[in-house]
């Protein structure tokens, strides 16, 4: 069973100036909640007992914002809100699973996962990119489930625009499984359209095994001077380590960029609206 997870947090969110200038875009509030908390509860929900983020000292934010316990019992002792008590303990539960390795020059993905390596124990472990929100299913259970199906890696996958393959690490098809899993045969990193083997993106959501350590170690920078964790996948896919892209279900929210942000707040308020509008018809 999968139980570590990493979620790398280093990056400087430049898409979203000028609110990053000053604050850690995975702390903005989506719909009135950190966007990390909505990644740290699908994790747990997943079965995972220990979580890994890879921050910078320019992003200790990240870290007061879970050992704020000071602040927090000061508060309650003040004013003993039943909404503040609740968030605390919130908190408290996420803070008993999160450990903190830092990667203070942002060199990509790949050299944010390397700085894990001694902290992964078991032959898989999940990888979670902050930008992307699944929302409605939990897609981390679901890959989980896929990997021990079928003793494989897994990445998250879905259909995209043609014409938008170069923003997106973009994969081969080796074999079709079934209607929503296939066994992938490469994958190249923000590919131009002429060299795009096809439409179907990566999304921030893997398991990898532990040896892609090995091969991120044989990596030199590629585009944008950075390490990319797909050319250190395709070394082991090379090397016939059986990779599944899962179409996964549930609706994707790109929380990386102004409109993605403010969008992700709007169809995530439509949900709980949904929901309260559910408990009042059942009053």
């Amino acid at each position: 069973m999968i139980k570590q997870a990493i979620i790398p947090l280093a990056g400087l969110g430049t898409r979203l100036l000028p609110l990053t200038s000053i604050f850690a875009k995975e702390l903005l509030p989506i719909n009135g909640k950190p966007g990390i908390e909505y990644i740290l509860d699908e994790c747990i929900d997943a079965g995972i007992k220990e979580i890994i983020f890879i921050i910078s000292t320019k992003k200790l934010m990240i870290k007061k914002y879970f050992y704020s316990d000071y602040f927090f019992k000061n508060i309650i002792k003040k004013k003993k809100d039943r909404r503040i008590i609740n968030e605390y303990k919130k908190i408290l539960k996420y803070k008993k699973k999160i450990k903190f390795v830092f990667q203070n020059i942002p060199k990509g993905t790949g050299d944010a996962v390397l700085k894990t390596q001694k902290y992964i124990k078991d032959k898989y472990f999940l990888m979670l990119l902050p930008d992307d929100l699944i929302i409605k299913k939990n897609c981390s259970k679901a890959m989980i489930k896929i990997s021990q199906k079928y003793k494989s890696s897994v990445m998250a996958s879905m259909t995209v625009k043609k014409n938008t393959v170069s923003r997106w690490g973009i994969y081969k098809i080796k074999k079709k499984i079934n209607n929503k899993n296939f066994i992938i045969d490469g994958v190249i990193e923000k590919p131009s359209i002429k060299k795009a083997p096809s439409n179907k993106a990566v999304i921030g959501r893997y398991v990898l095994p532990r040896t892609i350590f090995k091969k991120i170690r044989l990596l030199k920078p590629g585009k944008g001077n950075e390490i990319h964790i797909t050319d250190a996948i395709q070394l082991l896919i090379n090397d016939n380590e059986k990779f599944v892209a899962h179409n996964f279900e549930g609706k994707y929210l790109d929380c990386g960029t102004m409109n993605g942000y403010i969008n992700s707040s709007k169809e995530i308020g439509k949900l709980w609206n949904y929901a309260w509008s559910e408990q009042d018809m059942l009053v």
